[in-house]
Protein backbone atom coordinates (compact mmCIF):
# COMPACT_ATOMS: atom_id res chain seq x y z
CA UNK A 1 0.00 0.00 0.00
CA UNK A 2 1.30 3.83 -0.85
CA UNK A 3 0.70 6.43 1.81
CA UNK A 4 -0.66 9.84 0.59
CA UNK A 5 2.95 12.37 1.42
CA UNK A 6 1.66 15.86 1.74
CA UNK A 7 3.06 18.30 -0.97
CA UNK A 8 1.93 21.44 -3.12
CA UNK A 9 0.54 21.94 -6.70
CA UNK A 10 1.72 24.78 -8.12
CA UNK A 11 -0.23 25.68 -11.12
CA UNK A 12 0.66 28.89 -13.12
CA UNK A 13 -1.62 30.37 -15.96
CA UNK A 14 0.01 32.07 -19.18
CA UNK A 15 -0.47 33.00 -22.70
CA UNK A 16 1.58 30.75 -25.31
CA UNK A 17 2.62 33.97 -26.76
CA UNK A 18 4.19 35.08 -23.30
CA UNK A 19 8.01 35.34 -23.56
CA UNK A 20 10.94 35.76 -21.29
CA UNK A 21 14.44 37.07 -22.75
CA UNK A 22 13.28 35.60 -26.59
CA UNK A 23 11.94 32.64 -25.31
CA UNK A 24 8.54 31.25 -24.79
CA UNK A 25 7.73 31.91 -21.55
CA UNK A 26 6.89 28.38 -20.16
CA UNK A 27 9.79 26.71 -21.69
CA UNK A 28 11.64 29.09 -19.16
CA UNK A 29 9.39 27.76 -16.11
CA UNK A 30 9.98 24.36 -16.90
CA UNK A 31 13.53 24.51 -17.73
CA UNK A 32 14.18 26.71 -14.20
CA UNK A 33 12.04 24.44 -12.26
CA UNK A 34 14.15 21.27 -13.79
CA UNK A 35 17.50 23.81 -13.06
CA UNK A 36 16.17 23.88 -8.87
CA UNK A 37 15.53 20.33 -9.34
CA UNK A 38 11.65 20.24 -8.64
CA UNK A 39 10.16 16.80 -8.74
CA UNK A 40 8.67 18.02 -12.36
CA UNK A 41 6.54 19.84 -14.69
CA UNK A 42 3.39 19.79 -17.02
CA UNK A 43 2.94 22.14 -19.57
CA UNK A 44 -0.40 21.74 -20.75
CA UNK A 45 -2.16 24.01 -24.02
CA UNK A 46 -5.74 24.53 -23.75
CA UNK A 47 -8.04 25.06 -26.73
CA UNK A 48 -9.64 27.63 -25.30
CA UNK A 49 -9.84 30.49 -22.46
CA UNK A 50 -10.20 33.71 -21.14
CA UNK A 51 -8.39 35.64 -18.85
CA UNK A 52 -8.83 38.97 -16.72
CA UNK A 53 -9.29 41.30 -19.55
CA UNK A 54 -12.43 38.48 -21.13
CA UNK A 55 -10.56 38.53 -24.48
CA UNK A 56 -11.30 34.80 -25.96
CA UNK A 57 -8.47 32.92 -27.15
CA UNK A 58 -9.41 29.79 -29.44
CA UNK A 59 -8.11 27.15 -31.77
CA UNK A 60 -11.49 27.60 -33.68
CA UNK A 61 -10.56 31.34 -34.75
CA UNK A 62 -7.42 30.88 -37.21
CA UNK A 63 -6.39 34.84 -36.03
CA UNK A 64 -6.57 34.21 -32.12
CA UNK A 65 -5.04 30.50 -31.77
CA UNK A 66 -1.47 32.09 -31.49
CA UNK A 67 -2.21 32.98 -27.82
CA UNK A 68 -3.79 29.91 -26.78
CA UNK A 69 -4.22 29.11 -22.78
CA UNK A 70 -1.19 27.50 -20.81
CA UNK A 71 -1.18 25.76 -17.46
CA UNK A 72 1.91 24.53 -16.10
CA UNK A 73 1.38 21.83 -13.21
CA UNK A 74 4.73 21.62 -10.59
CA UNK A 75 4.13 19.48 -7.72
CA UNK A 76 6.49 19.15 -5.18
CA UNK A 77 7.28 20.15 -1.30
CA UNK A 78 6.08 23.25 0.50
CA UNK A 79 9.90 24.37 0.96
CA UNK A 80 11.02 23.51 -3.20
CA UNK A 81 7.55 25.04 -3.91
CA UNK A 82 8.19 28.35 -2.08
CA UNK A 83 11.83 28.36 -3.11
CA UNK A 84 10.57 29.07 -6.67
CA UNK A 85 7.96 31.59 -6.25
CA UNK A 86 10.84 34.49 -6.04
CA UNK A 87 11.76 33.19 -9.46
CA UNK A 88 8.51 33.51 -11.12
CA UNK A 89 8.36 36.91 -9.68
CA UNK A 90 11.37 37.57 -11.73
CA UNK A 91 10.47 35.91 -15.05
CA UNK A 92 6.42 36.29 -14.30
CA UNK A 93 5.11 39.95 -16.93
CA UNK A 94 1.53 38.68 -16.63
CA UNK A 95 -0.44 35.87 -15.85
CA UNK A 96 -1.70 34.04 -12.61
CA UNK A 97 -0.20 31.62 -9.79
CA UNK A 98 -2.21 29.16 -7.61
CA UNK A 99 -1.31 27.45 -4.94
CA UNK A 100 -3.28 24.05 -2.90
CA UNK A 101 -2.31 21.83 -0.82
CA UNK A 102 -2.15 18.39 -2.36
CA UNK A 103 -1.45 14.63 -1.28
CA UNK A 104 0.87 12.92 -3.70
CA UNK A 105 0.88 8.95 -3.99
CA UNK A 106 4.03 7.62 -6.20
CA UNK A 107 4.28 4.83 -7.90
CA UNK A 108 7.16 3.25 -9.07
CA UNK A 109 7.38 0.63 -11.93
CA UNK A 110 8.37 -2.64 -9.86
CA UNK A 111 9.89 -4.11 -13.16
CA UNK A 112 12.93 -1.18 -12.81
CA UNK A 113 15.66 -1.94 -10.64
CA UNK A 114 17.37 0.71 -9.38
Amino acid sequence: MHLPEDAVLLRIFIGESDRYRHQPLYEAIVLKAREMQLAGATVLRGPMGFGKSSHLHTAKILRLSMDLPIVIEIVDSEEKVNAFLPVLDEIMGGGLVTLERAKVIRYQDQRKTP
